[in-house]
C-alpha cells in the first residue's frame, strides 16, 4: 500500500513537473512572439495577421524567419534548459512544490496578460462579430464591369503600373502634405504634384485609403485592379488551393486582355508568394519575370539573393530592356512592377542609397527609392513611346514597419501614394478628392483613354471625372466598418469550395481515418486491411477503395472494393495473386467517397507480403 502511494506521488511529481515545464516554454513562446508580432507589423490589424499566419513560406524573406527564430524560439529554448537545470537541482528540496507552483501560476499570468493584450490591441471581438456579420454594402455598390459599356479609343495607349511597396503620402513633410519634418520622398513628392494626385489646387500630396481587405500586398493589388477588397470566407492566402482565383469578376487584365494588350508582370521576389501568380495568369495570362525566372535564364546569377530575391536596382534595369522589347511590338502593352526595397523592416539598403538621414535606414531605403522611381520615370519620358504611354504610381499598402510612423500626429489620416503621368484626360474637379484604392481601377483606364459609361468600376469610381467616390458619398468611416462585414456576392463571386482537399489540409481539417494492414495470410495469399474511424469527410462515408501497388511506377496498379462491416469499419483482403505474388512492399492508398460523390484521399501506407 505505502509503495502504492509512493509510486502514485513520484507519478504526479513528474506529470506535475513536465506540465510546468511546459507552460513556462509555452508562456515564453507566446510573450515573444506577441512582442516580435507587433514590433515588425506596427499597425498590424486582424484581418492582416489571419493573413499572415496563412501564408505559405514559400517566397518568403529568410531574414524574417531567421528573426522570429532568434527572437521567439531561442529564449524558449533557453527557458526549457533553465527549467530543467532547476527542476534537477531542486527536485529533493521542500521547495520544489512552491517552485512548481509559481512557475504553473507565473507562466499562467504571463500567457493570459499577453493574449488580452494582443487581444485588445488587435480588436479581435469587433473582428469575430464583423466576420460573422453580413452586409449588403457591397451587393448594393458594386459594379460589375462586365455590364458596362468601355471604349478604347482608335490607338491603345500603353500602360506601365508601378505598385510601390509600402509607400505612404505620410512620408512627405507636413507642408507638403506628409506627417514627417524632413521629406524623405522628395522625387516622388515632385511626381505628385507635378501630374495628377487629385489633390485639386493644393499642392499638399493626396492618396488613397487602404481599406480592409487591402492592406497588404496581394490585397491591394487586388483591390487596385478589381475595385474589390480580398475579404472571403476562407484564408485570404488560401485561393492557391481553389480551381479558380474568383473565377467570376472581370478584372483590369482581363479588359485590357480582351482589348488586345500584352502583359507582364515583373518583380523581384517570388511571384508565387501570396497568390499573385494564380490571380494575374487567371486574370489577364501575364507574362512572369519574377526571382525564379531571373534565376532560371541568368538574369541574376546562380544562387544571388538578397532581401526577398533581387533588389530594385535590378529590376528598373530588366524593366527598361523589357520595356524596350515590348514597345518594338505593334500591340499595346501593360508592363506591371512591383518594387520590393522599402518591404519591412528597415528595407534593404542597396549599394545606390546614401546615407542622408542620419543613420535612419528605413528613411534612407525609402530616399533612395525615391530618386530610382524618378529616374526611371525620367528615361521613360526620353523614349519614343513614351508620348502614347501612361504611367501610373501607386503605393500598394501603408508600410508595415515597427517604428517609421511612430511619431506621427495621431489625427493624421495615412494614404498610400497615387500618381498618374501623362494621362490621356484631365480632372474635371479642382478640388481635393477623398478616395480609398478601389478607386484606382477605374480611374487607371480612364487614363488611358477608355471611356467608361457611368464612370464607376467595382467599388470605385473614376476619379478623373466629378461623380462621387463612395468614399465621399458615405464616409470613410462608414465605409470602412462595412468593407469589414460579409458580403453575399462576394462569396458568390469568389465561387469557393471549402470542401477542396487541398484547402481542408490547409486549415487542417483534411479528411481522416485508421487504415490498419493486417499480418499476411500465406495460406489464402491475402494481405487484409481495415480503415476506420472516418473524420471530417462531408456528407457521411458513402464507399471507401483502395489503390494498390507495387513496382515504383505504378504500372501495376489496381483498384479494391472494401465492404463495410458490422461495425461500420471497412474491409477488404488483396489478393496477392493479382499482383503475381510479388513479395516485398504493397503500397496501399485508401479512397473515401462521400455521400455528394466527392472523393478522398485518406490514407497512404505499405504492407508487406513475405
Amino acid at each position: 500500500m505505502k509503495k502504492g502511494i509512493q509510486l502514485a506521488k513520484k507519478i504526479m511529481i513528474i506529470l506535475g513537473t513536465i506540465l510546468t515545464v511546459v507552460m513556462m516554454v509555452l508562456a515564453t513562446v507566446v510573450h515573444f512572439s506577441v512582442r516580435w508580432m507587433f514590433d515588425t507589423w506596427s499597425n498590424l490589424t486582424m484581418d492582416e495577421l489571419v493573413f499572415h499566419l496563412t501564408a505559405p513560406l514559400e517566397g518568403t524573406n529568410e531574414a524574417m524567419i531567421r528573426e522570429y527564430l532568434n527572437m521567439c524560439i531561442v529564449p524558449a529554448v533557453l527557458m526549457l534548459i533553465l527549467a530543467v537545470i532547476l527542476f534537477v537541482t531542486w527536485h529533493k528540496k521542500k521547495i520544489y512544490f512552491a517552485f512548481m507552483g509559481v512557475g504553473m501560476a507565473a507562466s499562467l499570468v504571463v500567457s493570459v496578460k499577453v493574449v488580452r493584450g494582443a487581444w485588445d490591441k488587435l480588436d479581435v471581438g469587433d473582428y469575430v462579430e464583423s466576420q460573422g456579420e453580413y452586409s449588403t454594402f457591397i451587393d448594393d455598390n458594386y459594379v460589375n464591369p462586365m455590364d458596362v459599356t468601355l471604349s478604347f479609343p482608335e490607338k491603345k495607349r500603353n500602360l506601365i503600373y508601378i505598385f510601390l511597396e509600402s509607400m505612404e503620402t505620410t512620408f512627405a513633410d507636413e507642408e507638403n502634405g506628409g506627417a514627417f519634418e524632413e521629406n524623405v520622398i522628395q522625387e516622388l513628392t515632385a511626381l505628385a504634384q507635378e501630374n495628377e494626385d487629385f489633390s485639386g489646387e493644393s499642392e499638399k500630396i493626396n492618396g488613397g485609403y487602404a481599406m480592409p481587405g487591402t492592406g497588404w500586398t496581394m490585397g491591394a493589388m487586388f483591390a487596385q485592379t478589381s475595385g474589390l477588397p480580398l475579404n472571403i470566407s476562407i484564408d485570404e492566402n488560401s485561393m492557391d488551393t481553389q480551381d479558380s482565383f474568383f473565377p467570376n469578376i472581370a478584372t483590369m487584365g482581363d479588359i485590357l486582355e480582351d482589348a488586345g494588350y500584352s502583359q507582364t508582370l515583373m518583380i523581384g521576389s517570388n511571384a508565387v508568394f501570396g497568390g499573385r501568380k494564380l490571380y494575374f495568369s487567371e486574370h489577364g495570362d501575364y507574362e512572369f519575370i519574377d526571382y525564379n525566372y531571373a534565376q532560371e535564364t541568368e538574369m541574376i546569377p546562380e544562387g544571388y539573393r538578397v532581401w526577398w530575391g533581387y533588389e530594385d536596382q535590378k529590376l528598373f534595369e530588366f524593366a527598361k530592356d523589357k520595356v524596350l522589347e515590348l514597345a518594338a511590338n505593334e500591340e499595346a502593352f501593360n508592363l506591371t512592377l512591383l518594387t520590393v526595397d522599402t518591404h519591412f523592416e528597415d528595407g534593404y539598403l542597396c549599394p545606390l542609397c546614401p546615407d542622408l538621414f542620419r543613420n535612419d535606414q528605413y528613411s534612407n531605403v525609402m530616399a533612395c527609392a525615391s530618386r530610382q522611381v524618378y529616374e526611371f520615370i525620367e528615361w521613360i519620358q526620353r523614349q519614343d513611346f513614351y508620348e502614347n504611354t501612361t504611367i501610373v504610381l501607386g503605393g500598394d499598402h501603408p508600410t508595415m514597419d515597427s517604428d517609421f510612423c511612430d511619431n506621427i500626429d495621431k489625427s493624421y489620416r495615412r494614404r498610400v501614394y497615387t500618381s498618374y503621368i501623362n494621362s490621356a484626360v484631365s480632372a474635371e474637379t479642382n478640388y481635393e478628392r477623398s478616395y480609398t484604392t478601389f478607386d484606382i481601377f477605374p480611374t487607371t483606364l480612364a487614363a488611358l483613354g477608355v471611356g467608361i459609361e457611368g464612370e464607376r468600376l467595382g467599388l470605385g469610381t473614376n476619379l478623373f471625372s466629378s461623380k462621387q467616390t463612395l468614399t465621399e458619398r458615405f464616409g470613410l468611416e462608414n465605409e470602412k466598418r462595412e468593407i469589414k462585414k460579409k458580403s453575399a456576392l462576394m462569396e458568390e463571386m469568389a465561387s469557393l469550395d471549402e470542401n477542396k482537399q487541398e484547402l481542408l489540409i490547409r486549415e487542417g481539417k483534411e479528411p481522416q481515418a485508421d487504415v490498419t494492414i493486417e499480418a499476411y495470410d500465406g495460406v489464402n495469399g491475402i494481405l487484409p486491411v481495415r480503415v476506420s474511424d472516418f473524420e471530417n469527410i462531408s456528407n457521411g462515408v458513402a464507399d471507401v477503395m483502395l489503390g494498390v501497388w507495387v513496382e515504383e511506377d505504378q504500372s501495376d496498379f489496381q483498384w479494391v472494393q472494401m465492404d463495410i462491416q458490422e461495425d461500420s469499419t471497412y474491409f477488404a483482403g488483396i489478393a496477392i495473386a493479382n499482383f503475381e505474388y510479388k513479395v516485398g512492399e504493397y503500397h496501399i492508398r485508401a479512397y473515401v467517397v462521400d455521400g455528394a460523390g466527392e472523393q478522398y484521399q485518406v490514407e497512404e501506407t505499405v504492407g508487406i507480403v513475405n
